[in-house]
């Protein structure tokens, strides 16, 4: 009882069924929600760009503009492919659904698996660079910065089984704030870029450009591709939306991506211009923010800012990955529990495991946001070149109105996010990229088993025209006891009122305490004939186990019903004063073939 009143204190009441409509998201709340994560990547894309930039000398850095609009292409790319994909695929589900649509099932799983790890590693990864923004401006929370991850993600997890309009509205203002803070940087720091004291670095304080190669080129790109994670997050979760969802979540993608776009080309502009170099223990937003505006109230806001957009950047995943869990079940790939709403209407099976593993990765990887995101992108980008080629197969075979420019846009997609792959891959794969591989080649295993057990339980159970009603069985009901109380005499009660015959079980491993019961049997045994098995070695479950597989070996055309008396303490910390004799046996005998258990507990008041 008094867990559930903490359950409604946390979670809140149950919503009704018929109040799901009301759930649904405005524009301007799925903005905060689910733009949060491809947003707040402007706070780590640029400075991924710059760690590697600098390995060529500090000169090279003036690279980081030409990346920057290599990606900035690419945000244009997807921004037409996923408003076109919200359309056509209004149920959600990004590029699970799209392939499996289009591309079969195989490339549909590789693309539900290569979102999965997405989304947990955009919990990890948001939240540690939200801490990393708190710990620049604070330094000594920085040894504490696993603890503080944590207590992030836990309250993330809270909030959002507490609804999705309801996590809305709270993540809402805190996401805004964040996004207004960035965009005052970004625009006073263009101001003084172009009216204000030039401060950019000397070139007695650069370093010449050493060994700039291609290949390095291309590291920064995969490096800066970060800045468009999350942006399938919106086509993912259309459902989410109120009526007209596919208008409404198309114009939240559009206005997402202005925001994205206009935030990482003015960072990346800044850092160059004023000459800003990546550091260890201070990131460059707040480098930029301390050289715009000193060390006062209003650099304190901006790392205040940049940490709840970087923390709640983790809330985008909590929304779309339950969705998608839920989808892969429905369609028998993951077990049936995660397509079931919570009490507040979410899928909260979803939540909770999402929140836990993203736990166990910021422990993992010790809060570290750099070592994190060579696994980030290497998912995000199978996903996007597979729904972008899933796109392309159907305009060639649906063809439709402006299906040829469709094509164009989707193809664009596919050619250039399939080149991203190749491109991280080859450049982050002795750094971690090889996880993501792996993982993926397992949830892929995973999907197909639990496909594969969902299929062989239907053939299993579902009935034919060759079934019959069976004919009724004789049943024996076995009660194992281990002494006369009232327990075992209320158990007793019930199997008497029942069809079919009584036998109390008890195994004889101290003969003295078996006499003494027989007596005691005589008395309150009400008629039910009592037998002792012997058990030279003291081993109670083993005895009765090998008597009931013996029962119906004898007679393999019987039911056995197994009635067990179990006492249940008042409250749950006196369950370990008790042996678990009787959790053990129904453990054992669950899975045995005809055989019933009927648990008879009697409840101790104190």
């Amino acid at each position: 009882m008094k867990i559930m009143l903490l359950k409604r204190w946390l979670v809140g009441d149950p919503l009704k069924s018929t109040q799901l409509v009301h759930e649904r998201l405005s524009k301007t709340i799925a903005l905060a929600i689910l733009s949060s994560n491809s947003i707040s990547s402007v706070a780590y894309a640029t400075e991924e760009i710059l760690l590697v930039l600098v390995l060529a000398g500090t000169a090279a850095v003036a690279w980081s503009i030409p990346v920057s609009f290599a990606i900035l292409f690419l945000i244009v790319v997807l921004t037409i492919s996923y408003r076109q994909i919200i359309y056509e695929y209004p149920e959600g589900g990004g590029a699970y659904v799209v392939a499996r649509s289009n591309l079969g099932e195989q490339p549909a799983l590789i693309g539900a698996a290569a979102l999965m790890i997405d989304y947990v590693l955009t919990v990890a990864v948001s939240t540690a660079a939200g801490i990393a923004a708190l710990t620049s401006a604070v330094p000594s929370l920085f040894e504490h910065r696993v603890a503080l991850g944590l207590a992030a993600i836990i309250f993330m997890i809270v909030v959002n089984l507490r609804g999705v309009r309801e996590s809305g509205k709270f993540f809402a203002v805190p996401t805004f704030f964040g996004v207004g803070m960035i965009g005052v940087l970004v625009g006073i720091g263009i101001i003084q870029a172009f009216f204000g004291q030039d401060v950019s670095l000397s070139q007695n304080n650069q370093t010449a450009v050493e060994d700039l190669t291609l290949f390095l080129i291309i590291r920064s790109v995969a490096a800066g591709c970060t800045a468009v994670t999350g942006m399938e997050v919106v086509s993912n979760s259309v459902k989410a939306f109120r009526p007209p969802e596919s208008k409404n979540a198309s114009t939240t993608m559009l206005h997402m991506s202005l925001i994205l776009a206009t935030l990482f080309m003015g960072i990346t502009f800044l850092a160059y211009h004023f000459g800003i170099q990546p550091k260890t223990d201070e990131t460059i937003i707040s480098q930029l923010a301390r050289l715009t505006f000193g060390t006062g109230s209003l650099y304190y806001a901006i790392q205040i800012g940049t940490m709840l957009l970087l923390v709640l950047a983790a809330n985008s995943a909590f929304a779309a990955f339950p969705q998608l869990a839920s989808i892969l079940a429905r369609d028998g790939y993951m077990p049936r529990q995660m397509a079931t709403f919570g009490d507040r209407l979410v899928f909260s099976n979803g939540i909770i495991i999402l929140g836990v593993i993203a736990c166990f990765l910021l422990v993992l990887f010790h809060g570290d946001t750099h070592a994190l995101i060579p696994l980030y992108a290497v998912g995000v980008f199978i996903s996007f070149t597979l729904s972008q080629a899933g796109m392309v197969r159907r305009w060639l075979t649906k063809n439709g109105p402006h299906w040829q420019t469709k094509l164009m846009v989707n193809g664009a997609g596919a050619i250039t996010t399939g080149g991203g792959v190749i491109i991280i891959a080859s450049t982050k794969f002795t750094h971690g990229a090889w996880i993501v591989f792996l993982l993926i080649f397992i949830l892929v295993l995973m999907f197909r088993s639990i496909h594969s057990h969902y299929k062989a339980v239907t053939e299993q159970i579902t009935l034919t025209r060759d079934h019959r009603p069976p004919i009724p069985q004789r049943n024996i009901v076995i009660i194992p006891i281990s002494g006369v109380d009232q327990a075992v005499i209320r158990a007793v009660d019930y199997a008497r009122s029942h069809a079919g015959e009584i036998r109390a079980v008890l195994v004889d491993v101290d003969p003295q305490a078996t006499a003494r019961i027989q007596i005691q049997w005589a008395q309150w045994g009400c008629g039910v004939n009592l037998l002792a098995i012997p058990s030279p070695y003291r081993s109670v479950l083993k005895s009765l186990l090998d008597y009931v597989e013996q029962v119906l070996e004898k007679e393999p055309d019987i039911w056995v019903t197994v009635v067990i008396p179990e006492i249940l303490p008042a409250h749950w910390w006196q369950s370990i004063l008790h042996n678990q004799r009787a959790l053990l046996l129904k453990t054992a005998l669950l899975f045995k073939d005809r055989i019933i258990l009927i648990d008879v507990p009697f409840h101790l008041k104190r």
